[in-house]
Protein backbone atom coordinates (compact mmCIF):
# COMPACT_ATOMS: atom_id res chain seq x y z
CA UNK A 1 0.00 0.00 0.00
CA UNK A 2 1.40 3.42 -0.85
CA UNK A 3 1.12 5.38 1.77
CA UNK A 4 0.16 9.59 1.10
CA UNK A 5 3.09 11.94 0.33
CA UNK A 6 3.47 15.12 2.49
CA UNK A 7 3.75 15.85 6.40
CA UNK A 8 0.46 15.96 9.10
CA UNK A 9 -1.18 19.02 8.59
CA UNK A 10 -0.99 19.79 12.40
CA UNK A 11 2.22 18.55 12.88
CA UNK A 12 2.94 21.65 10.10
CA UNK A 13 0.91 23.96 12.28
CA UNK A 14 2.98 23.23 15.22
CA UNK A 15 6.53 23.89 13.68
CA UNK A 16 5.69 27.12 12.35
CA UNK A 17 4.63 28.25 15.90
CA UNK A 18 0.60 28.52 15.59
CA UNK A 19 0.43 26.43 18.85
CA UNK A 20 1.24 22.88 20.67
CA UNK A 21 0.27 19.94 18.68
CA UNK A 22 -2.40 19.55 20.59
CA UNK A 23 -4.06 22.99 20.07
CA UNK A 24 -3.60 22.37 16.18
CA UNK A 25 -5.82 19.65 16.31
CA UNK A 26 -8.54 21.32 18.06
CA UNK A 27 -8.20 24.02 15.46
CA UNK A 28 -8.16 21.33 12.42
CA UNK A 29 -11.75 19.52 14.52
CA UNK A 30 -13.15 23.09 14.66
CA UNK A 31 -13.14 23.47 10.75
CA UNK A 32 -10.96 26.62 11.29
CA UNK A 33 -8.05 25.41 9.02
CA UNK A 34 -8.36 25.17 5.42
CA UNK A 35 -5.79 23.80 2.40
CA UNK A 36 -6.23 24.78 -0.70
CA UNK A 37 -9.59 26.51 0.09
CA UNK A 38 -11.24 23.25 1.64
CA UNK A 39 -11.87 22.68 5.22
CA UNK A 40 -9.14 20.08 6.38
CA UNK A 41 -9.84 17.63 8.10
CA UNK A 42 -7.18 15.59 11.25
CA UNK A 43 -4.89 13.37 9.18
CA UNK A 44 -4.41 15.70 6.07
CA UNK A 45 -1.07 15.87 4.92
CA UNK A 46 0.09 18.53 3.62
CA UNK A 47 3.27 19.68 1.33
CA UNK A 48 4.14 23.06 2.69
CA UNK A 49 6.10 24.13 -0.66
CA UNK A 50 2.77 24.01 -2.63
CA UNK A 51 -0.31 23.75 -0.17
CA UNK A 52 -2.02 27.19 0.81
CA UNK A 53 -2.72 26.48 4.26
CA UNK A 54 -5.42 29.22 6.28
CA UNK A 55 -6.32 29.66 9.67
CA UNK A 56 -10.08 31.36 9.87
CA UNK A 57 -9.10 32.52 6.74
CA UNK A 58 -5.88 33.83 7.33
CA UNK A 59 -3.04 32.36 5.42
CA UNK A 60 -0.04 31.01 7.07
CA UNK A 61 3.90 30.83 6.39
CA UNK A 62 4.96 27.24 6.17
CA UNK A 63 7.31 27.11 3.61
CA UNK A 64 10.44 25.66 5.12
CA UNK A 65 12.58 27.28 3.10
CA UNK A 66 10.80 31.17 3.52
CA UNK A 67 12.67 33.43 5.49
CA UNK A 68 11.77 36.94 6.68
CA UNK A 69 14.07 39.31 7.69
CA UNK A 70 13.25 42.79 9.14
CA UNK A 71 16.09 45.38 8.63
CA UNK A 72 17.01 48.89 9.85
CA UNK A 73 18.91 50.01 7.52
CA UNK A 74 21.14 52.52 8.14
CA UNK A 75 22.18 55.86 5.66
CA UNK A 76 24.45 55.51 2.76
CA UNK A 77 23.19 51.21 2.39
CA UNK A 78 22.18 50.55 -0.68
CA UNK A 79 19.36 48.97 -0.85
CA UNK A 80 20.46 46.56 -3.44
CA UNK A 81 21.63 43.06 -3.94
CA UNK A 82 25.35 44.13 -5.57
CA UNK A 83 26.43 47.42 -6.34
CA UNK A 84 29.15 47.99 -8.60
CA UNK A 85 30.68 50.54 -6.97
CA UNK A 86 31.30 48.97 -4.04
CA UNK A 87 29.17 50.24 -1.83
CA UNK A 88 27.83 48.36 1.66
CA UNK A 89 24.41 47.14 0.46
CA UNK A 90 21.25 45.88 2.55
CA UNK A 91 22.41 41.91 2.34
CA UNK A 92 25.68 42.45 3.87
CA UNK A 93 25.54 40.90 7.08
CA UNK A 94 23.03 38.96 6.56
CA UNK A 95 22.91 35.11 5.94
CA UNK A 96 24.38 34.19 2.64
CA UNK A 97 21.18 31.12 2.21
CA UNK A 98 18.46 31.57 1.77
CA UNK A 99 18.90 34.12 -0.91
CA UNK A 100 16.70 36.80 0.41
CA UNK A 101 15.40 40.11 -1.62
CA UNK A 102 14.21 43.66 -0.42
CA UNK A 103 10.44 44.42 -0.24
CA UNK A 104 10.50 47.67 -2.14
CA UNK A 105 13.16 49.82 -1.70
CA UNK A 106 14.43 53.36 0.38
CA UNK A 107 17.30 54.96 -1.02
CA UNK A 108 20.76 55.70 0.39
CA UNK A 109 20.28 58.25 2.20
CA UNK A 110 17.15 57.37 3.92
CA UNK A 111 17.09 55.23 7.19
CA UNK A 112 14.35 52.42 8.73
CA UNK A 113 12.59 49.75 8.85
CA UNK A 114 13.21 47.68 5.26
CA UNK A 115 11.79 43.57 4.93
CA UNK A 116 14.25 41.09 3.39
CA UNK A 117 12.81 37.52 2.44
CA UNK A 118 12.71 34.72 -0.26
CA UNK A 119 8.69 35.01 -0.46
CA UNK A 120 7.53 35.87 -3.71
CA UNK A 121 3.83 36.38 -2.98
CA UNK A 122 4.28 37.82 -0.47
CA UNK A 123 6.50 40.16 -2.09
CA UNK A 124 4.09 40.84 -4.40
CA UNK A 125 1.17 41.60 -2.47
CA UNK A 126 4.09 43.98 -0.48
CA UNK A 127 4.67 46.19 -3.42
CA UNK A 128 1.39 45.59 -5.56
CA UNK A 129 0.23 49.18 -5.72
CA UNK A 130 -3.48 47.89 -5.43
CA UNK A 131 -2.61 46.31 -1.73
CA UNK A 132 -2.12 50.26 -0.72
CA UNK A 133 -0.09 48.87 2.36
CA UNK A 134 0.69 51.87 4.46
CA UNK A 135 4.54 53.19 5.40
CA UNK A 136 5.32 55.36 7.90
CA UNK A 137 7.95 58.34 8.06
CA UNK A 138 9.81 60.48 10.10
CA UNK A 139 10.89 63.13 8.33
CA UNK A 140 13.23 66.23 9.73
CA UNK A 141 13.33 68.95 7.31
CA UNK A 142 13.78 72.51 6.97
CA UNK A 143 12.07 75.31 8.45
CA UNK A 144 8.77 74.58 9.78
CA UNK A 145 5.54 73.77 7.79
CA UNK A 146 2.88 76.00 7.74
CA UNK A 147 -0.93 74.84 8.08
CA UNK A 148 -1.15 75.21 4.59
CA UNK A 149 2.09 72.85 3.91
CA UNK A 150 0.77 70.20 6.23
CA UNK A 151 -2.78 70.58 4.75
CA UNK A 152 -1.16 70.36 1.05
CA UNK A 153 0.75 67.47 2.03
CA UNK A 154 -2.59 65.70 3.46
CA UNK A 155 -4.91 66.50 -0.05
CA UNK A 156 -2.15 65.78 -2.36
CA UNK A 157 1.02 67.53 -3.82
CA UNK A 158 1.85 67.92 -7.40
CA UNK A 159 4.40 66.01 -8.70
CA UNK A 160 5.72 65.93 -12.32
CA UNK A 161 4.45 62.27 -12.29
CA UNK A 162 0.97 63.73 -11.04
CA UNK A 163 -0.43 64.60 -7.89
CA UNK A 164 -0.25 62.19 -4.96
CA UNK A 165 -2.86 60.10 -2.91
CA UNK A 166 -4.05 61.78 0.61
CA UNK A 167 -1.84 61.21 3.41
CA UNK A 168 -2.09 61.06 7.04
CA UNK A 169 0.44 63.78 8.34
CA UNK A 170 1.22 65.35 11.50
CA UNK A 171 3.86 67.87 12.79
CA UNK A 172 5.38 66.29 15.95
CA UNK A 173 7.99 69.30 16.46
CA UNK A 174 9.03 72.36 15.26
CA UNK A 175 10.56 70.39 12.14
CA UNK A 176 9.78 66.81 12.01
CA UNK A 177 6.77 65.86 10.26
CA UNK A 178 4.99 62.18 10.45
CA UNK A 179 3.78 61.14 7.15
CA UNK A 180 1.77 57.57 6.68
CA UNK A 181 1.92 57.16 2.74
CA UNK A 182 0.49 54.08 0.81
CA UNK A 183 1.60 55.03 -2.39
CA UNK A 184 5.59 54.13 -3.76
CA UNK A 185 6.69 56.37 -5.78
CA UNK A 186 10.02 57.46 -6.57
CA UNK A 187 12.00 59.48 -3.77
CA UNK A 188 8.15 60.55 -2.95
CA UNK A 189 8.35 61.71 0.40
CA UNK A 190 11.21 63.72 -0.43
CA UNK A 191 9.82 65.56 -3.31
CA UNK A 192 6.66 66.24 -1.24
CA UNK A 193 8.23 68.24 1.10
CA UNK A 194 10.64 69.67 -1.18
CA UNK A 195 7.35 70.65 -3.75
CA UNK A 196 6.03 72.41 -0.30
CA UNK A 197 9.11 74.14 0.45
CA UNK A 198 10.63 72.13 3.20
CA UNK A 199 13.36 69.52 2.16
CA UNK A 200 14.80 66.79 3.86
CA UNK A 201 17.29 66.67 6.07
CA UNK A 202 16.78 63.40 7.43
CA UNK A 203 14.40 60.43 6.65
CA UNK A 204 13.70 57.42 8.89
CA UNK A 205 10.74 54.52 7.86
CA UNK A 206 9.74 53.31 11.14
CA UNK A 207 6.77 51.23 10.23
CA UNK A 208 5.71 48.76 7.07
CA UNK A 209 1.93 48.00 7.31
CA UNK A 210 2.04 46.60 11.32
CA UNK A 211 5.55 46.08 11.11
CA UNK A 212 7.19 48.38 13.62
CA UNK A 213 10.43 48.02 15.87
CA UNK A 214 12.12 50.74 18.30
CA UNK A 215 14.63 48.53 19.56
CA UNK A 216 16.56 47.92 16.50
CA UNK A 217 19.52 49.60 16.23
CA UNK A 218 20.97 50.74 12.94
CA UNK A 219 21.98 48.13 10.49
CA UNK A 220 20.57 45.36 13.27
CA UNK A 221 17.94 42.76 11.55
CA UNK A 222 16.61 40.07 13.31
CA UNK A 223 13.54 37.25 12.04
CA UNK A 224 10.32 38.41 12.10
CA UNK A 225 8.49 36.36 14.86
CA UNK A 226 5.64 34.06 13.84
CA UNK A 227 2.65 36.36 15.26
CA UNK A 228 4.12 39.41 13.62
CA UNK A 229 4.04 37.24 9.84
CA UNK A 230 0.58 36.05 10.81
CA UNK A 231 -0.07 39.86 11.47
CA UNK A 232 1.24 40.93 8.15
CA UNK A 233 -0.33 38.24 5.99
CA UNK A 234 -3.61 39.33 7.68
CA UNK A 235 -2.88 42.93 6.37
CA UNK A 236 -2.11 42.06 2.83
CA UNK A 237 -4.91 40.00 2.23
CA UNK A 238 -7.68 42.12 2.50
CA UNK A 239 -9.61 43.14 -1.02
CA UNK A 240 -7.46 45.97 -2.62
CA UNK A 241 -9.60 49.03 -2.88
CA UNK A 242 -6.90 52.06 -3.59
CA UNK A 243 -4.59 52.11 -6.39
CA UNK A 244 -1.47 54.07 -6.72
CA UNK A 245 1.79 54.75 -9.06
CA UNK A 246 4.76 52.77 -8.77
CA UNK A 247 6.91 50.73 -6.06
CA UNK A 248 9.92 52.82 -6.11
CA UNK A 249 11.84 53.90 -3.25
CA UNK A 250 9.63 55.83 -1.56
CA UNK A 251 11.69 57.36 0.80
Amino acid sequence: MTLPEGERLQKVLARVGVGSRRRCEELIDAGSVTVNGQVATLGRRVDPRTDLIEIDGVAIGVRPDAVYYLLNKAAGVITTADDPQGRPTVLDGLPAEPRVHPVGRLDADTEGLLLLTNDGELTHRLTHPSFGIDKEYLAEVQGTPSRGALRTLRSGVELDDGVTAPATVSLLEGNVVRIVIHEGRNRQVRRMCEAVGHPVRRLVRVRIGPLRDTRLGPGEWRELSTGELRTLERAVRRDPSRLDCGTGAAG
